[in-house]
């Protein structure tokens, strides 16, 4: 029984006005989806506003708190228990520069966890080659890079002509299944509790940082940079935001500190595992764009400064992307 209402509305009148809110926005936009913490607010503060109104109902003076109350439990049921299927309706420009981001910074912990896993292969490889310029013919699995590199930087400068002049479509579709196997070999080793894709990453890091240190000590950075960063900044982060969606399928399957069963662990990341590697391959074709028709031409016939500036814009704009996209949104959310 309630001795004070006014005390009593004071306490219980966020719940009220939070309930509201989340109606305000169902009603609104048909295709809001909660996710599972959402709707466990939701299904709390219902059952809270419920109890409300079963307790004011002894109170016949307090007629406009109880319609209040009243109204907010009738909707709420309805939004809950609504049976009418709601027609679906993909939204690909919402979900690229809002869901996905989004999901990115949600499980950012794992990405940080695949960077740090690559850059401890990138000191490895660079340390060996540093103490062994020998050891690239093991390293290294490309034919190309275990040779010299200022013989390379040589003969590419020397080159008048296209040497991907017809062939450019292929060599897209080359990189583009090779990148995407490698992508969803990266995630599917989550299966191994994180063994494989931290393997894979790391295995990753070691070419990158053996060929990286090869090349500087070559004094060839330029040309290392003019040819790796148009496409390598898209690229390798999209590598890593697949090690990123491996760890959140390894950490479900491990299940710390979580009571729900695995069954409900898997159910709960699925949406972000697809989300996470839809994003990888939308990444990864801008990438085999760009090393196809730009990172794989060099001076005289393209600018190093050019290729380095354009590299260095599309990492910016990547950050950005990645950590900003959407955030107002979310904000406006929560």
């Amino acid at each position: 029984m309630i001795i004070d209402v006014p005390r009593f509305v004071d306490a219980e009148k966020r719940y009220w006005e939070e309930l509201e809110r989340q109606l305000v926005k169902l009603e609104a936009d048909p295709d809001y989806k909660m996710d599972l913490r959402q709707v466990q607010r939701f299904h709390y503060v219902y059952e809270r506003t419920s109890a409300d109104l079963a307790r004011i109902t002894t109170f016949g003076t307090e007629r406009e708190i109880r319609g209040y109350l009243e109204s907010l439990v009738a909707r709420a049921y309805g939004e809950i228990h609504e049976t009418r299927e709601k027609p679906y309706r993909f939204r690909p420009l919402h979900w690229f520069f809002f869901i996905f981001p989004h999901v990115f910074r949600k499980n950012v912990r794992a990405f940080y966890l695949a960077v740090a896993v690559t850059l401890a292969g990138c000191a490895f490889g660079g340390t060996l080659i540093s103490m062994d310029s020998e050891a690239k013919e093991i390293l290294l699995p490309f034919s190309h890079l275990q040779g010299s590199p200022s013989e390379r930087v040589a003969q590419e400068e020397k080159a008048k002509e296209d040497r991907l002049a017809g062939q450019k479509t292929t060599f897209s579709s080359f990189l583009m299944t090779h990148n995407t196997r490698v992508s969803l070999l990266t995630l599917a080793m989550g299966m191994s509790w994180g063994i494989g894709t931290i393997l894979l990453l790391f295995y990753n890091g070691v070419i990158l940082g053996a060929v990286a240190l090869d090349y500087v000590l070559a004094g060839e950075t330029k040309f290392l940079l003019g040819w790796l960063l148009p496409h390598g900044v898209i690229e390798i982060p999209a590598i890593l935001i697949a090690g990123q969606a491996g760890f959140v399928l390894a950490s479900a399957l491990i299940g710390w500190k979580q009571r729900a069963s695995l069954r409900t662990r898997f159910r709960m990341i699925s949406s972000d595992l697809v989300t996470l590697i839809s994003g990888v391959a939308i990444l990864l074709v801008w990438a085999v764009l760009s090393e196809a028709f730009l990172s794989q031409y060099h001076e005289p016939v393209l600018p190093y400064s050019m290729k380095i500036s354009f590299g260095v814009l599309e990492l910016f704009l990547l950050c950005l992307f990645l950590g900003r996209s959407g955030m107002k949104k979310e904000v406006a959310d929560h």
